[in-house]
């Protein structure tokens, strides 16, 4: 029997990168459902590649003419719009794995479904853990769903602990600390004045990983690491004093754990997503990911160094939020989502991405949400104020 996947964002990288895997591994995979947002062009042309049998769009007018193509095509694919459909989309029956590859808040309530399904989860959406934390790790033990992190750096720990399933007791049992680690994106060594002049094009061109825009975005600000920090923390169910931050521009180790006898196991390999998602599509077992094995005849020097706090103020804000805690973190998600978002569109300067996230902190009510309501109306909140704070900055 094949397992029945629903890849939840299947036009993004992730989406893509983990239909690639499948289609090598088609013995083992069938693709049941399908999410995107509004790329239908891309979206027609995998049902055709892997004749689902539901595709959703979240907008009606990009359903409507992918209903229309599906058609002419003799397609008997089922077609629902709307953000109703996308978060029942895991509810479809038979599936036994849901792969949570959408970027940004919009992920959370479709991959809590998938969660309550008591699905396997592979988990690339980080902010849904930054968003909800304990509530969305508490329903993984509620409902009886296995969670697998797939971005790189946590499936990277996940590997260096042995491969013990998340939420095991005494999973850090010997561990003194998580490395995790970060290529401090394309803005690592420019002078920093240089700062306030970057394009969006200049910090979409990741110097080693080929991920969409507001991913490379969060990852030249490194954010992305900020945001992954609170993410492990969560996955892993430890602090902050327990997890280093380890700057290693060659992309090459992916993150390490230190035990209290002096090891220190590293995961290795070529910066490229499909070996993270073959890891979680398959565990406990491997599979071909179609990534060729790193060369160490051909390989140039590692380096690794402390992160620059004055270059990458990001990184410091969602520390503070972690220390903050209750709805800190989702706050700062949100504000981080909105700056992006307006940079991209030349609203703001890259150096205001920071200025936007650390006022929106200020500014916003902290309090300890204790259901996904209150989590989404603390997002919807944190929205508002830093929308207004970039409408005065540019108006």
């Amino acid at each position: 029997m094949r397992e029945s996947v629903c890849i939840l964002g299947s036009t993004g990288s992730i989406g893509t990168s983990t239909l690639d895997v499948i289609e090598r591994n088609s013995q083992k995979y069938s693709v049941e459902v399908l999410t995107a947002h509004s790329n239908h062009e891309l979206l027609l042309e995998q049902c055709k590649r892997f004749n689902p049998k539901l595709v959703v769009l979240v907008d009606e007018t990009a359903g409507k003419t992918l209903k229309t193509q599906l058609t002419e095509c003799e397609l008997d694919i089922e077609v629902e719009t709307g953000s109703e459909a996308l978060n029942e989309a895991a509810n479809y029956p038979g599936l036994n794995t849901v792969v949570a590859a959408i970027v940004g808040a919009a992920g959370l309530l479709p991959t809590l479904t998938a969660v309550k399904q008591g699905c396997k989860v592979l988990l690339a959406n980080k902010e849904a853990l930054v968003m909800s934390g304990n509530i969305f790790t508490e329903a993984v033990k509620q409902y009886g769903a296995t969670l697998l992190p797939v971005d790189s750096e946590h499936n990277a720990i996940f590997q260096c602990l042995h491969g013990a399933g998340l939420g095991q007791e005494n999973l850090l049992q010997g561990v003194h600390k998580i490395l995790l680690t970060g290529s401090g994106g394309p803005f690592r060594t420019i002078p920093l004045q240089d700062l306030q002049t970057v394009t969006p094009e200049q910090a979409c061109a990741h110097p080693n990983w080929d991920m969409g825009k507001k991913i490379s975005v969060d990852s030249a600000t490194m954010m992305n690491k900020g945001l992954e920090l609170i993410e492990a923390c969560f996955l892993f169910e430890t602090d902050i004093n327990k997890i280093d931050i380890v700057v290693h521009p060659q992309s090459i180790v992916h993150s390490m754990v230190s035990y209290h006898d002096g090891s220190v196991l590293a995961q290795m390999g070529r910066p490229d997503m499909r070996t993270p998602i073959a890891h979680t599509l398959a565990w406990p077992e491997r599979i071909d990911a179609g990534v060729e094995p790193l060369d160490f005849y051909q390989m140039s020097n590692l380096t690794f160094e402390a992160p620059d706090y004055e270059r990458f103020p990001c990184l410091k804000l969602a520390q503070q939020a972690l220390n903050r805690g209750g709805s800190a973190p989702c706050v700062v998600n949100a504000a981080n989502e909105v700056a992006v978002e307006a940079f991209l569109k030349r609203e703001i300067q890259f150096t205001q991405i920071s200025e936007v996230i650390e006022l929106t902190l200020k500014s916003s009510e902290i309090f300890s949400p204790q259901t996904i309501e209150q989590v989404l109306q603390a997002d919807q909140s944190a929205r508002a104020v830093a929308q207004s704070i970039i409408n005065k900055d540019v108006h």
